[in-house]
This record gives structure tokens, sequence and C-alpha cells, in this order.
């Protein structure tokens, strides 16, 4: 049982915060600091470390949901975005309406376009692969590359694709027509794909699968958003252990630009629509201990998933909050509407810091790590940036 103590000292603190940055923390130390301290404490150490290690700006990704296939081969428990043919908001979009979609957000100053599929749907449906066929196309991702190029000629929107457990040569393709891409972990525990468990029919959420991808995407330099799923029935070693994993890949091909931390939260036509969700008190700590893990990291929060306290993140020591958007909704969460981007810059503003747009690429890689960037998509990031690697002002 962790100890109630009113805090950790400060020299403790700074004691602590050297040691993480000058070592990687390991398990046993993470969870002896949970053992040992309350999340308050341990709250204040990740603000500590995160403040060291991040100038005082907090970026956020100014974006359009293009919503492009939300058919799927897997069934996760607690999805509610994979739809099937006969659903009245099943999403098959032509490139006509993805490009009304990012004409729009670039009216609206959007910079980014997440291009978000079910995974591999082709391998279920026939009716979709016949559609792939009369679009000249035999997989999502050739639509996927397709719709990428047509974003980036026609509006100069940045794509960034999360379309599951895509392969070496799928990836290979995408990185030429987009900045970088993402697959959630969501968790590095196998037992969660056990019988009657969250992952049981949803192969690609194998997490030996997904960190073949994160490697993949190392080898190609790509960068890669990924993260976690908190409140899907793991533990707090599972936790730990997922971020670890997280951290080593990024140690080996340094091509994660960030980490989400996403708290479930059930939805009423799911099976899991009566679990408890995680809380409060423990998603702080796990976003404490995903800063205290990866000190240099680009820590995640989205606000929409947590509308009434999501500012207390800040103290957790996150530093962006990801796309939100002026114009489409979450298709993933879509009873969790965004934030006013002029609320969020308020509540930054109240805890000390700034809110600055941010690409769908983060500034080290277009500063410090420039061989991640295809020459062909330079121009398209010079259009939409300053000197810092951040939006333009004018954009923000």
């Amino acid at each position: 049982m962790r100890s109630q103590l009113d805090g950790i000292n400060l020299s403790t603190i700074n004691d602590l915060v050297q040691n993480v940055r000058n070592s990687p923390i390991s398990r046993d130390e993470v969870l002896e600091l949970v053992e040992k301290y309350d999340t308050k404490s341990i709250c204040s150490l990740a603000k500590t470390i995160r403040d060291e290690c991040k100038d005082g700006i907090i970026t956020y990704s100014r974006k359009v949901f293009i919503n492009l296939i939300n058919l799927c081969r897997d069934t996760c428990s607690y999805c509610t975005y994979k739809k099937e043919l006969s659903d009245s908001d099943l999403s098959i979009l032509t490139k006509e309406q993805v490009l009304h979609i990012a004409t729009l957000g670039k009216q609206l100053k959007c910079t980014e376009a997440l291009i978000v599929t079910g995974e591999r749907p082709e391998q279920k449906y026939p009716e979709y692969r016949e559609w792939l066929r009369k679009n000249d196309c035999s997989t999502t991702i050739e639509y996927v590359d397709q719709i990428s190029n047509l974003i980036l000629e026609e509006t100069g929107l940045l794509p960034h694709t999360n379309a599951g457990t895509l392969n070496f040569d799928e990836m290979s393709m995408l990185k030429k027509t987009n900045v970088s891409l993402g697959c959630m972990l969501e968790t590095s525990s196998e037992r969660l794909g056990g019988k009657n468990l969250p992952h049981e029919f949803a192969p690609s959420k194998n997490p030996r699968a997904r960190t073949r991808v994160l490697e993949n995407a190392g080898k190609l330099r790509i960068p890669m958003t990924t993260g976690l799923l908190i409140g899907i029935g793991e533990t707090l070693e599972e936790i730990v252990d997922s971020l670890i994993l997280i951290r080593d890949i990024n140690q080996r091909y340094a091509n994660i630009q960030e980490v989400i931390m996403q708290n479930h939260v059930p939805k009423y036509n799911t099976k899991m629509r009566n679990f408890i969700p995680p809380t409060h008190d423990l998603f702080l700590l796990t976003v404490s201990l995903a800063r205290i893990i990866m000190p240099d990291m680009n820590i995640q929060v989205p606000p929409n998933l947590s509308p009434n306290y999501y500012s207390t993140y800040i103290n957790a020591g996150i530093n962006d909050w990801g796309g939100i958007s002026p114009l489409t909704i979450d298709f993933v969460n879509p009873e969790s509407p965004w934030p006013d981007i002029k609320d969020v810059k308020q509540a930054t503003q109240k805890a000390g810091y700034d809110l600055r747009g941010r690409l769908a690429i983060y500034p080290e890689f277009l500063l410090n790590k420039r061989d991640f960037v295809p020459n062909n998509l330079w121009n398209n990031i010079f259009q939409l940036s300053d000197s810092s690697g951040l939006v333009k002002e004018e954009l923000s």
C-alpha cells in the first residue's frame, strides 16, 4: 500500500530528477516509487522533470479527422469505431469527399489531416474489395496513399495516417506522403488477448504485432505516434512494462515522437459498457509515470476524454494536447467532443504555460532528425512552420 505522504521534499525531488535524467529508471525503481509515494508526490516529480526537459510550451495540432474507412476485420470489446456495411454511419469516403473536408480544414487554419481506417477491412468484406477495385486499388493502404497524395497536392495539409498494423512495405509507401504515422501499442500485455478479454477477437492488437510496426517504422526512419489505453483490465505493473517497452524501442531507433496516454471511456453500446473506467488518481499516476520513464518524450493526453479536469494533467507532466479539430468530431470517441481551442489555451495559460500549434511531425524531427523527413515533403512543411519547427504564429 502506498504511503500517503504530504509530498516529496524539494531535495529528494531534485535528486530523483537527476537520477532519472542521467540513466533510465528501471522497472523495479518505478514500482518502488509507486509504493513509497502518493500520486500527488509523483505528479510533482513528473512536473519537475517536464519543466527541466521541455520548454514552457504545451502544444496541440489543429487537424481534420478524415474518417476514411470505418470497416474493420477485428472486434475489440470497447470499440464503437468499427461499423458494418449495413450501418447508417458507415464511412467509405470518396476522393471528392476527402478533398472537401480537407479544403474546409485549410480554411480553418488546420495543418494536419488525420487519416484513420479500420484494420484491413478488405480481408473481411468482399463488397469493399470490389469498391477498392473500382478505384484502382487492391488494398486499403494503396487507397490511403492516393488520398494522402491528393491532400498534399491540393490543400497542403500534412497527412498523418493511423491504419493499424501496417507491414514494412506499406509503411515504406506511406512514408513518401505522410510526415508521420500512428500505431497505438495500447498494452504490452498478451494476457488481454485471452478468452473474454478486450482483445480476444482482435489479432492486430497482439503486442508483438504492434511492436513489430514500431520497430519497422524505426528501420524506415518514420516518426511514430504510439501510446497506451488505460483502464481496459491491465495491471499497474503491465502499464509500467508497456511504457518501458516503448522507451526501449525509442532508445534503439529514436523514432517515437509522442506517447499518448488515453483513458478508457466505457461506451454504452459495447461489451465493456459496464466496465469501471480508471479513477482520476490512477490515470494521473500513469501519466506521471510516462514522464518519469521517458523524461524527454512528448507526452500527450486527449482533453476531450476528460472534459471537466483535463487541465490537471499539466501538473502530471504532459506537454501536448494532441489533435483538436475545429471542424470534425472525434470519430473514435464520438460522444466526447473536443473542447474549444480558446478554452484549451486559457487553461494552459492559467497553469503557467503557452499554447502553440505544432505540425503532425514534432519540431525535434525537423530541427535535429532531418533524415526522418523525405525531401519531397519539405516544401509543404516550410509553408506551415517557423524556425522553431512549430506552426507559424498566424496559423496557431
